[in-house]
């Protein structure tokens, strides 16, 4: 797989094929949007779905620790869908996520958080790391000179030909928030077109590509 490297003044930041970010400097690992208990929610307003769902994000997520040894695991929101979906299994392996994942995991509250506890897992406000200002929401940053990092939009951009389109993941920068908007890592969630307003780096076939810049003179797209 291969990662993008870019920086938000003079600290590095590495966007990973996993829909991930990771901080070199703190040995920090980022995932937003994970809607554990999606399935579950569905299930109990009457909609047919598999109840596996939560292994497909889960599996990747573990890999990923692995792989990358962090020193605290941050999750930008929304880890859990809503209070219903969260079965006892779901409970006690979310209990035992910092172990599994080998690291401390820190959880900024989403939106689809609230109302529901987790044994462990205390929801933290939006919070300064360094240059960053990690949020679930997108939000202003308190100070000038910090990078608003988020979840919560579930950013992707559409390829179109002539007779077909594909909609991928993309890691979305705003540069009036400023703001990096990382792709959701849940297995069952969807996604939004972040438009023209974003610079873009897909998420496609295992590798981060470039793709998108709004300043007029440095536009990215291309169509196979």
């Amino acid at each position: 797989m291969t990662a993008f490297e870019w920086s938000w003044g003079d600290s590095p930041l590495t966007f990973l094929p996993q829909r991930a970010l990771w901080r070199a400097e703190g040995r920090e690992l980022f995932v937003a949007d994970l809607h554990l208990g999606k399935a579950e929610v569905f299930q109990a307003h009457g909609i047919p779905m598999p109840s596996d769902g939560d292994q497909g994000t889960l599996n990747p997520l573990l890999e990923l620790c692995h792989a990358w040894s962090p020193q605290r695991l941050f999750v930008l929101g929304d880890l859990v869908h809503a209070r219903i979906g969260i079965t006892a299994y779901l409970r006690e392996t979310l209990l035992a996520l910092p172990d599994l994942c080998g690291c401390p995991v820190v959880l900024i509250g989403g939106n689809h958080d609230q109302d529901s506890w987790i044994e462990g897992l205390p929801q933290q406000p939006s919070q300064r790391l360094g240059h960053l200002w990690l949020s679930h929401m997108p939000e202003r940053v308190p100070e000038p000179g910090l990078l608003n990092v988020c979840g919560h939009l579930h950013p992707t951009t559409r390829i179109r030909s002539r007779s077909d389109q594909l909609r991928l993941p993309c890691f979305a920068f705003d540069p009036d928030g400023p703001r990096l908007v990382i792709p959701s890592f849940g297995q069952l969630t969807g996604g939004h077109d972040c438009g023209e307003r974003y610079q873009q780096w897909l998420v496609a076939e295992g590798s981060i590509v470039p793709w998108f810049d709004p300043i007029p003179n440095n536009r990215e797209r291309r169509v196979a």
